[in-house]
């Protein structure tokens, strides 16, 4: 309960910021400049403040605990394979968090490749061997390496803008269609305002597909550095390992970071699903090896 509140909290707080810089840049709903610039602030602004905040929301929503000083072996561990993996790969040592979760999962985020946060369940630590944990927390780290988190930020922040952007042209256009000519002066009117959250909602589940391909795209990628950091035999038996387990869904907000998803079964599933399926997965890997 406390954690929804303070995310709703948040979301309040990031609506009146992202408001308050649209009007100091003059982003006026009733000129197209204006549109353009207020849908850019909100499209690209709430976006990247997700990022920003992305770590605490991380450790809010999921309850992740940063291991701070390691309190027994697997803890110690985990820092050493996180930390050996950074090196490998040139970035920061990122905060390595453990979450208490029965589902066998994990996930990485953060603003950047030097501050960034990987995060495992206490289901994966308990259902996988050490190999095969390796594999995931490598899995993560490519993440963090390839830049995924800040890449990701960026396509859906685009595909926000253009969705704001058309909804109020469209909340514009159904508008002056009910509207007198004594009436245009007023402003928009309250046919604006309904239409254009209407289409906000059409275009954003419509351009969902264009984030979700992406998504999926920088899961084969991150397989791959898996793969190059702890071998593909590895990752190939914790995707097996997953494929055996019921894997639970995680917040929204932080499913596209994780090692899994839920399996998808049809077409328009699948175009809405973050992951690849594994088995499309295991054949990459295989094709890697």
């Amino acid at each position: 309960m406390k954690s929804t509140i303070l995310l709703i909290i948040t979301n309040i707080a990031v609506v009146v910021l992202l408001s308050i810089v649209a009007s100091i840049f003059g982003a006026n709903q009733t000129t197209l400049s204006g549109l353009i610039i207020f849908a850019f602030i909100f499209g690209m602004g709430g976006a990247f403040i997700s990022l920003a905040i992305s770590k605490w929301s991380a450790k809010t929503m999921m309850g992740a605990e940063v291991i701070e000083s390691p309190r027994n072996s697997t803890e110690q561990w985990l820092i050493e394979t996180v930390q050996r993996q950074a090196q490998k790969s040139g970035i920061g040592m990122p905060e390595v968090a453990i979450y208490d979760s029965p589902d066998m999962n994990a996930f990485a985020t953060g603003m950047n490749r030097n501050n960034a946060l990987v995060a495992v369940s206490t289901g994966l630590l308990n259902g996988m061997n050490r190999d095969e944990v390796e594999a995931v927390l490598a899995h993560e780290v490519s993440h963090v390496a390839n830049g995924d988190m800040v890449a990701l930020t960026l396509v859906q922040g685009v595909v926000n803008t253009f969705v704001i952007l058309l909804a109020r042209l469209v909340g514009h256009f159904v508008d002056g269609l009910f509207r007198g000519e004594d009436e245009e002066s007023s402003g928009p009117g309250l046919g604006y305002f309904i239409t254009s959250i209407i289409a906000e909602i059409v275009f954003g589940i419509l351009a969902m597909p264009i984030v979700m391909w992406f998504s999926r795209l920088r899961e084969f990628r991150a397989d791959a550095g898996a793969a190059r950091l702890e071998g593909a035999n590895k990752m190939i038996h914790a995707l097996q390992r997953l494929q055996q387990a019921h894997t639970g869904e995680m917040p929204a907000q932080m499913s596209a970071f994780g090692i899994h998803s839920s399996q998808s079964v049809g077409l328009i599933q699948q175009l809405f699903s973050s992951h690849p399926s594994i088995d499309d997965r295991i054949e990459a890997l295989r094709q890697q090896a």
